[in-house]
């Protein structure tokens, strides 16, 4: 249980998250994908990485529980705190991650899930991945940002404001989404994608990630931090643990988040 790197082929790397049964990750396991995408990017061997996960599905956001037993047992935001920092550490991570780094998604990708994949260089997707950001059952803000990068502007905000969620067809429609294939074959898809980039030159990839993010019309790292303002400002206002006090007893991706917060 955790993340872990493996090298499966010459130039490629993959990190793989697994905190059972659905991925709701702690505050150290944000901090702890963020040291293991760098840690890829700055070998000088790697040329490109591959983001996944093992379990039912490939993110279900940050650990509620977790955040709500400290809560309880401080009455202070110690890890709301840790959890805004190490979420941004690990978003930032995958998009300044020196090569391109190929997502791939099965199952949920939820919350945080989709600040990691809208990081993300590209996408490949399970045919049963959902993306969605359910912030708003959940006390929270944030990671409009990211699903920006997946959808367009009036979708996104659709999409945010009822916390429903978009299918891997749906996503590879508005073309953020590069395949969508069955689920049993999404590691051979994520690596066949990945083989085709680590084909390139080591240095002039390096160059065209760098290159590529400096055209970003929005600096993401800068817009992900104003979101999280608001979130901070929700729990300081009281608003967010009365959300959050109902968190998993409407829709179907809070009963996913609260089966794995509650592990």
């Amino acid at each position: 249980m955790g993340v872990s790197t493996s090298s499966p082929e010459k130039g490629i790397s993959v990190v793989t998250v697994d905190f059972p049964p659905v991925n709701a990750l702690p505050v150290r396991g944000w901090f702890d994908l963020a040291d293991a995408v760098r840690a890829a990017g700055r070998d000088p061997g790697i040329r490109c990485v591959v983001l996944t996960a093992e379990g039912r599905g490939f993110n279900a956001g940050v650990d509620i529980k977790e955040m709500q037993r400290d809560t309880e047992a401080t009455g202070g935001h110690h890890t709301l705190i840790g959890a805004n920092r190490g979420c941004f550490e690990a978003f930032a991570a995958v998009y300044e991650c020196e090569v391109p780094v190929v997502a791939a998604v099965r199952g949920f990708c939820l919350g945080g899930g989709i600040g990691l994949v809208g990081n993300a260089d590209a996408i490949v997707a399970s045919e049963d991945a959902t993306f969605g950001l359910p912030e708003l059952d959940r006390g929270a803000l944030g990671a409009a940002t990211h699903l920006a990068r997946l959808v367009p502007q009036h979708l996104m905000r659709a999409l945010y404001y009822t916390s429903r969620t978009a299918t891997a067809a749906e996503l590879h429609a508005h073309g953020s989404v590069w395949k969508v294939v069955p689920r049993e074959e999404l590691r051979a898809a994520a690596l066949e994608l990945a083989r085709e980039i680590a084909a390139k030159d080591g240095q002039l990839i390096r160059l065209a990630k760098a290159a590529i993010n400096g055209i970003d019309p929005v600096d993401v790292r800068r817009s992900y931090r104003f979101e999280q303002g608001f979130t901070f400002e929700a729990n300081l206002s009281g608003v967010a643990d009365r959300v959050r006090d109902t968190f998993g007893r409407a829709g179907e991706a809070g009963k996913i988040e609260k089966e794995g917060a509650e592990e």
